[in-house]
């Protein structure tokens, strides 16, 4: 059955919500944990889609899982890796699963992973992950949708990134763990989620310098120095720029727990130049509020530490009402603007002109029926429908279902009126077109 949200715009969002594990952390440490020839143990673990597919990926080469819903954790035993190949039917459901290639490569020198396809956000390629590996030493060749990869032995060396891309970053970290001698990666990608991933990989046996920087240095280390360990992963800082505009956007307030702030300086000046108020209230602990109609701006997405492009889709929906004309450039991904229809649909003013993005501030918004065309569209969506007048619908669930967990339930927390539905009549008239096509 169809599941969507119903959600009744107009309350300002009041009280306190715990920030979950990050989605595009704990996805890698996943796949790195077939590096230890032993159980791996990972604390900070949402409940979410994407970690449900990576966890099929790691079963399917042979790893046996445990999770721990009270304490929230994975407990990886990669003893027997059995398999190195990762079908199509897991990855191409979730990209972030191609990592698990760099760590392949590490711990069995050969790999069968499916090419990951076309993402609904624009064309995210490989070819930096594979000029990388092959610089490394490994021998690939693509057929049948598939990268065959196998390395005698992989040997250290300097590796440039045309671009900072993240995940050529993280794969190439993870194929250079066991090569030998020292690899440079320069231009590298600076996220957090690359900082998490490297002091993981530190934990469990690696020797990683430089990670939150343009320049990463590992110095390879045997495959037996992998060791067992335990590990939490870092909040979510998409998560908590979510609830923080969802606050704002509502001009409540509200106490967000467990984010790094640092994590999300650029979008936090933003939303200050906007109107909004932060204020530290522990190392990890934020309030945030806002009490009068915010201000445009204007921002250029770009990689960290810049203005995050997983943010862009939700800081416009906060732009649809704000006093003055907003300008938002996506620098990043060439399809990254498919929440405008749909927050047309509700009445915002938005013209788009390729990559560029004007809108123009409205009185309000008014509730109908938008669809989630993925995951951010579907969180900004979801925020649109706390602003505005009248009933909202929010369909495709699944998209949002991918990074946000519990979203519906923390939202209620906060005082939302949103509620998740099954809608049989959808499924009626689906069969009722089947029926109609037979005849």
């Amino acid at each position: 059955m169809a599941e969507k949200f119903r959600i009744q715009g107009g309350e300002c969002l009041k009280g306190e919500v715990q920030i979950g594990g990050a989605k595009n952390s704990v996805l890698k440490l996943l796949a790195a944990s077939i590096l230890v020839k032993g159980c791996t143990k990972i604390y900070n673990v949402p409940q979410l889609t994407d970690v449900t597919i990576m966890l099929q990926v790691l079963s399917e080469l042979g790893a046996k899982l445990e999770y721990n819903k009270e304490e929230k954790s994975v407990t990886i035993d990669s003893t027997n890796i059995s398999s190195v190949t990762a079908r199509y039917e897991l990855v191409s459901k979730m990209r972030a699963s191609f990592t698990i290639l760099g760590a392949l490569i590490s711990r069995c020198k050969e790999a069968i992973v499916a090419l990951p396809g076309g993402c609904a956000i624009g064309e995210r390629r490989v070819d930096f992950h594979i000029k990388g590996l092959e610089a490394l030493g490994a021998k690939i060749k693509i057929e049948n949708g598939c990268v065959h990869a196998k390395a005698t032995k992989l040997v250290g060396t300097d590796l440039y990134l045309d671009i900072p891309s993240v995940g050529a970053t993280e794969n190439l970290m993870l194929a250079a763990v066991t090569a030998q001698g020292s690899t440079r990666i320069q231009n590298a990608a600076q996220e957090p989620e690359i900082v998490d991933l490297a002091n993981f990989l530190n934990t469990i046996g690696a020797d990683i310098s430089g990670a939150g920087t343009s320049e990463i240095v590992i110095n390879g280390v045997k495959l037996e120095n992998f060791h067992s360990a335990e590990y939490t992963t870092i909040p979510d800082r998409i998560e908590a720029g979510t609830y923080m505009a969802a606050v704002v956007a509502t001009r409540g307030k509200a106490i967000i727990r467990n984010i790094y702030p640092a994590h999300l300086t650029f979008f936090n000046d933003k939303l200050i130049k906007m109107g909004a108020n932060i204020k530290l209230a522990d190392p990890t602990t934020i309030e945030v509020s806002a009490r009068n109609r915010l201000n445009s701006i204007n921002f250029i997405t770009q990689p960290y530490p810049g203005f995050p492009t997983d943010l862009q889709a939700i800081a416009m929906t906060l732009l649809t009402t704000a006093n003055g004309v907003g300008i938002i450039t996506e620098s990043l991904y060439e399809n990254r603007f498919m929440q405008v229809p749909d927050l047309r649909r509700m009445g915002a003013d938005i013209h788009q002109d390729r990559n560029h993005a004007i809108i123009k501030g409205i009185k309000n918004l008014t509730g109908a029926t938008v669809v989630a065309s993925d995951l951010r569209a579907g969180a900004a969506l979801v925020i649109a429908g706390l602003m505005a007048n009248k009933e909202t619908i929010v369909e495709k669930l699944h998209h949002i279902d991918r990074g946000y967990e519990a979203f519906e339930e923390k939202l209620r927390s906060l005082g939302a009126k949103i509620k998740r539905f099954e809608d049989n009549n959808e499924n009626k008239i689906n069969m009722g077109v089947l029926n109609e096509s037979r005849l």
